[in-house]
């Protein structure tokens, strides 16, 4: 396999302000790398509270599914107003303006879904019932994770800023789950509106217990909560009453489900929605076959909102889990007619079709071809925050995706994650890495099996060396900051900026070697990195994988004698 050009990377970083420093700690991360818009029904949040993580951080995930969605890296850098100072909102998805709100005297720097005191927002929409979505609100839910971000220093003053927000000036959304986290603490949001016309919305929020994982992904997941436990449940004052008065529930207060009164269960959202969180349990705890039958629908009983892992989860677990498609379980897509010869683990939307006038599904796995981006958050309040909150970003489908560090201080973006070029979802730029990511990947999807190996290899160079380089650049940043805060932030930035452009070049460089090897159905030889040449230096002869013995076999089946040789 080819080796990665990843080397350069660390040289670049041996000066900061033009000062050599930690020259010989770079020089061994060099070594040890050479060595080795948005859709409904769409995102996946994969949560693991700080006592369940192997190294005591905070980690929430995040991928960003719809067709229409470009994959960026958002940045609002800290500003000050003045008073009055007037904030125009436009709808996330569509980019439709909504009105305007009165701006804050102080914002803070964002980076992506994370501000610069570790404060982490995610968000998976879940719908529910749709006579409570307000036409009239001017806050959608893209613009509220976005201005809770710029506006909040703990994961506790965002939801209470999130819900002042929605009740001044209204809720534009359908229903919304959204977690929102820092270095210490978890929660789970859901949220309604109240129907056209009725200002604010009906929600509650859990805390995850530190030695909890958790998980949403387009249904609602908050049952019964504790309306006496005000140190981790917090809700609006009318969110059992406003379901009472519209005929959703009339039970007593203890009964109460936020999930079924305002997101009634139905088959999609049991099994394209719960299943991504049963397969994120079934991975990490032994209570997997007990909560299946609830997704194929043979009892109603819920999973838990959060389960207790058996084993402490890494950062890497965690991106490793948003590029699952069920394989090795009962849902698993990879082996059936559907996933052809090549055993691809993906499906074309949309998720039902009929055939005979019958209606069938397909599955809908946490990795999935129509992502824009996806990250992994992780907070630690062990650093200060400069250091300690990574977002660990992507862009495309997390199975294909190179997770790059993304340090909450960086106040410049990498170029390769802009609508550098004009780069929009219909504007091709070869500097854009959302479109470099998507050549690489609908060129693997036909012939996942024969070709993911080479993408596997390269994928998990950069993440090991960046995974590897961790403390290393870290320890640099500690003595930078103890010094001048702003010499740490430059640092950061520029590791940031250049740990994304080295991961671009290189899956560019992959693309071109991908379409070399695997050019008209063949397989080129390679040999240490080199494609091989024959004695007088021409090309090797090609490899003919032609098609797996399973597919061939089908093939037979299903053509009879037509393409049978007579025996002469």
């Amino acid at each position: 396999m080819k080796q990665w050009p990843v080397k350069a990377l660390f040289g670049k970083l041996l000066k900061v302000n033009h000062i050599f420093i930690m020259k010989r700690r770079i020089i061994l991360c060099a070594a040890v790398l050479m060595a080795a818009v948005a859709n409904t029904f769409a995102c996946t949040n994969l949560i693991v509270g700080k006592n369940a993580s192997a190294d005591g951080s905070t980690i929430v995930s995040y991928s960003a599914d719809s067709y229409g969605l470009f994959g960026e890296l958002y940045h609002y850098p800290a500003a000050t107003y003045p008073k009055g100072t007037m904030l125009k909102v436009y709808e996330w998805d569509t980019g439709k303006y909504l009105g305007e709100i009165e701006q804050a005297r102080q914002t803070y720097n964002v980076v992506g879904n994370m501000n610069e005191y570790q404060v982490t927002i995610g968000e998976t929409t879940f719908g529910g019932r749709p006579e409570l979505a307000d036409s009239t609100g001017i806050i959608d839910y893209g613009s509220l994770i976005y201005i809770g971000l710029q506006r909040s220093r703990t994961a506790r003053e965002a939801i209470k800023i999130m819900t002042d927000l929605v009740q001044q000036y209204g809720y534009y959304s359908e229903g919304e789950s959204f977690t929102m986290a820092d270095p210490n603490e978890i929660w789970i949001m859901e949220m309604i509106g109240k129907g056209p016309g009725i200002r604010g919305a009906v929600w509650v929020a859990v805390r995850v217990p530190d030695d909890c994982i958790s998980a949403h992904a387009n249904q609602s997941r908050i049952h019964q909560f504790d309306m006496n436990d005000k140190e981790n449940c917090m809700y609006s004052p009318d969110v059992v009453s406003f379901a009472r008065e519209k005929g959703y529930f009339n039970g007593v207060n203890k009964d109460f489900s936020f999930s079924l009164a305002y997101a009634p269960l139905d088959f999609g959202a049991r099994r394209f929605c719960e299943a991504r969180v049963w397969s994120y349990f079934n991975k990490f705890t032994d209570n997997g076959k007990d909560y299946l039958p609830y997704i194929e629908g043979k009892t109603n009983t819920p999973m838990p909102l959060f389960v207790k892992p058996k084993h402490k989860l890494s950062v890497q677990d965690v991106k490793d889990m948003m590029r699952d498609h069920y394989e090795g379980t009962p849902l698993d897509i990879s082996n059936d007619f559907g996933a052809g010869p090549y055993k691809t683990p993906y499906r074309l939307s949309p998720l039902n079709f009929k055939v005979d006038g019958q209606e069938y599904f397909n599955e809908r796995p946490i990795s999935t071809q129509q992502s824009g981006f996806v990250f992994v958050a992780q907070m630690r309040a062990h650093k200060p925050d400069p250091i300690g909150g990574v977002l660990w970003f992507g862009v495309d489908d997390a199975n294909m995706a190179v997770f790059t560090p993304v340090y909450c201080c960086a106040t410049k973006v990498p170029v390769c994650y802009t609508r550098v070029d004009g780069a929009d979802y219909i504007t091709f730029s070869w500097n854009s890495a959302f479109w470099i990511f998507n050549w690489v990947s609908n060129m693997v999807y036909p012939r996942y099996d024969l070709m993911i190996g080479d993408v596997r290899e390269a994928q998990k160079e950069m993440e090991t060396t960046f995974n590897n380089a961790q403390e290393g650049i870290e320890e640099m940043a500690a003595k930078l900051l103890a010094k001048d805060k702003n010499a740490a932030v430059d640092f950061l930035t520029n590791y940031t900026n250049m740990t994304a452009q080295s991961t671009f070049d290189t899956w560019k460089q992959l693309g071109t070697f991908l379409i070399v090897k695997y050019n008209d159905g063949v397989v080129k030889r390679v040999k240490d990195g080199q494609f091989e040449r024959n004695s007088i230096g021409q090309p090797a002869g090609v490899m003919r994988p032609g098609y797996p013995k399973e597919f061939l076999q089908e093939y037979v089946k299903q053509t009879g004698d037509r393409y049978k040789v007579p025996q002469e």
